[in-house]
């Protein structure tokens, strides 16, 4: 049986998973076969030989040492989806706080008390706090994975006209988005036609600052932009000039700092995306049963450092292998494999970048011999046989 430490407190959903999945907890344990984390930092942290995974509960993985896992084989999930209910109905949320100043208006009213006529009050001077209806507006999503396409699809049901763009999307997305949201080229298409632009991305090297002067400059006056994907996607310093110019009416974000959170037109979220009790349990038991169809089938869903693959068991052994994306690697496994007359039922290989893995079903059980050589390989960073 596995063993499996968890950080942070973990939803009493993704716990009772974990035991379904066949796998024991141990909060305290120095060499697990697993770790389920939240927000736990892990840069830090060495890792004990026989740690195989590590599942995120939750999306964005700046607080594991991703490269790090790569190369000791240390196969690396988040939950991506499962919070996505949550932030959809955030983000529908966030567009009427980008249309009126809602929130100005609510603190306007607090600041009343003791005033002898609040009532009165209130309609002299709510036209302060007025804002346009998000209904015959037109939306430009950035991203139409799980969360964007949510979005995108309700906004469209509440007669805003979308624009979205996504090079990258899945054909999962695309069956699931709505016939009526259009199709963007490229960002400049966003940018010229949108009256509000929300960004819903991963944060990497290439996406961080997408949004900038040079991007500001494309778009609308007053233009309303929603960030609730990471705040590093954005130029602070390029938002406060594009809101003091007009060029940006009001930047929401859920993602506050020592730039924004005081800053004028901005209105700033105290992260409070996936902070749902559901959304926890949902990202806690997905984690879960990640870890369990890994750590005994090794199959990977939502893999962030390895491609997602999934084989049917079929035969004696399996044989997993995480190695460099380079040519013949498959070859020389099989040759070892054919060499002690051990038939292959069937196999999977996919790469993610520079990395790949091959899982192998076996028609009989291997020798340590051949796990022994294979790991021997200067391309192979993990190698392990389940039976």
């Amino acid at each position: 049986m596995f063993e499996v430490k968890t950080m942070n407190n973990i939803a009493r959903q993704g716990l009772d998973a974990l035991a379904a999945g066949g796998l024991t907890v141990d909060v305290d344990a120095e060499n697990p076969d697993g770790l389920l984390i939240r927000s736990a930092k892990l840069h830090d942290m060495e890792f004990g030989d026989k740690l195989l995974a590590i599942a995120r509960a939750g999306v964005g993985t700046d607080n594991v040492p991703v490269a790090r896992c790569t190369e000791a084989g240390i196969a690396v999930f988040n939950t991506a989806g499962a919070n996505a209910e949550a932030v959809k109905e955030l983000a529908l949320c966030a567009l009427l706080l980008a249309s009126r100043d809602i929130v100005g208006g609510i603190e306007w009213v607090k600041s009343l008390e003791g005033t002898e006529n609040i009532a009165g009050a209130v309609e002299k001077g709510k036209s302060a706090y007025v804002g346009p209806e998000i209904g015959g507006k037109t939306l430009g999503v950035i991203g139409l994975g799980a969360i964007g396409s949510l979005v995108a699809n309700a906004a469209a049901e509440l007669n805003m006209t979308v624009y979205g763009y996504d090079p990258y999307m899945s054909v999962d997305a695309a069956w699931g988005l709505n016939s009526i949201v259009k199709h963007a080229p490229d960002l400049d298409t966003i940018f010229r036609e949108s009256d509000y632009i929300m960004v819903q991305v991963h944060y990497n090297d290439e996406t961080r600052h997408m949004l900038g002067a040079a991007e500001f400059a494309k778009m609308k006056q007053g233009v309303r932009i929603i960030n609730l994907a990471r705040g590093e996607l954005v130029n602070d310093e390029a938002m406060l000039a594009a809101l003091a110019s007009g060029k940006v009416a009001r930047y929401v974000t859920d993602f506050p700092n020592n730039t924004l959170a005081g800053a004028a037109n901005v209105v700033a979220i105290p992260h409070l995306g996936a902070s749902t009790p559901e959304s926890e349990e949902k990202c806690a038991v997905m984690a879960a049963q990640e870890l369990a169809d890994y750590l005994y089938n090794g199959n990977i869903k939502n893999g962030v450092n390895l491609p997602s693959v999934r084989l049917e068991r079929a035969g004696v052994a399996r044989l997993c292998v995480i190695h460099r994306n380079v040519p013949r690697m498959i070859n020389r496994f099989l040759d070892l494999i054919g060499a002690e007359n051990i038939n292959v039922e069937h196999m999977i290989n996919k790469p993610k970048g520079e990395v790949a893995y091959t899982i192998i079903d076996l028609g009989s059980d291997i020798n340590a011999a051949i796990e022994e050589k294979i790991a021997a390989m200067d391309e192979v960073m993990r190698v392990r046989v389940i039976r």
